[in-house]
């Protein structure tokens, strides 16, 4: 989905209101899913629960950066900060790569200790009606953050559901391992699956790390978006042409800066008025973007701004 699909089904009102309601909702799923995995976890004994209760902890203490940073990103401009709070959410993005990453390496430790010494998985049947609530919970959620993401391209609430989805597949292996371990006796079976958990979850890190890092080094739009403003500038029956197109993202804000070739002996007055159009046009398709345009004589050698720098 591109960028102007997405933002442009909601304003940015709604898209703020959109994202407080994932975060909060998805605090309070990984704190009720961390209460009962406790329980089962101390029941059962089994690596692999322990893997799901460790990956629900990662899923509380990210999804409450998730909460602060939110809050912070939806914070309007200010002085100091002339383009918005938007990147709090990269940021965040940033600490949730790294606090899963050590809870991977952590998974690994144990999974790889259990497969030297393989235990028994007591209480099985109690930990499966514990998974049994926790994909419920959690497919609730994941479709909640879907809605959100779609309408609000939010970078941090897209981070969140990766690690919610990725609970679903945790919660499937944990079952499996309950099965196979606690109910036909394979033991190796457990760890096993925590060792692919484990892997899963570092896979995880590693592409919120990706989003993060494009977003914070302010990674151009999608080709077919780029084209889009293009499209839309050339339409202007005033713009002979246009170059130097940049764009960028921050949090739900999107910024667009290029310059208009205007024929050159246009008045300063017409010059304003079409740049004005073109920037009510893109604005139609992108509605939460800031749009910059700086008018350029057409054929006309000039020197370059700051800008083009």
């Amino acid at each position: 989905m591109t960028n102007a699909d997405a933002i442009g089904k909601v304003s940015s009102t709604e898209a703020e209101r959109l994202k407080r309601l994932a975060t909060y909702a998805a605090v309070a799923v990984a704190a009720t899913l961390i209460l009962i995995k406790v329980w089962a976890w101390a029941a059962t004994h089994s690596v692999a629960m322990l893997a799901s209760l460790v990956d629900s902890t990662i899923d509380l203490v990210a999804s409450g950066l998730n909460l602060v940073a939110v809050r912070h990103a939806l914070t309007p401009a200010d002085d100091e900060h002339r383009f918005g709070h938007g990147k709090a959410e990269a940021l965040a993005g940033l600490g949730q790569a790294a606090f899963i990453g050590g809870s991977a390496a952590f998974l690994l430790f144990q999974s790889l200790e259990r497969l030297i010494r393989p235990e028994p998985v007591h209480e099985s049947t109690l930990g499966l009606g514990v998974i049994g609530v926790s994909i419920v919970l959690t497919v609730a959620l994941v479709l909640l953050q879907r809605y959100v993401i779609a309408r609000t391209r939010s970078l941090a609430i897209s981070a969140d559901s990766l690690h919610y989805a990725t609970d679903i597949v945790t919660n499937l292996g944990v079952v499996a391992a309950l099965v196979i371990s606690g109910l036909w006796g394979w033991y190796v079976a457990d760890p096993l699956i925590g060792l692919a958990i484990a892997l899963v979850i570092a896979w995880g890190a590693i592409n919120i790390l990706r989003g993060a890092y494009d977003e914070l080094m302010d990674r151009e739009f999608d080709e077919i978006d780029r084209q889009r403003i293009k499209e839309i500038v050339n339409r202007h029956a005033g713009v002979e042409s246009l170059h130097d197109l940049r764009t960028r993202r921050a949090g739900h804000r999107s910024f667009v800066q290029l310059h208009l070739e205007l024929p050159p002996h246009m008045t300063l007055l017409e010059a304003h008025r079409i740049s004005d159009e073109v920037e009510d046009a893109i604005k139609k398709v992108f509605p939460d973007a800031d749009v910059i345009t700086h008018q350029d004589p057409a054929g006309v050698e000039t020197v370059p701004s700051l800008m083009t720098r």
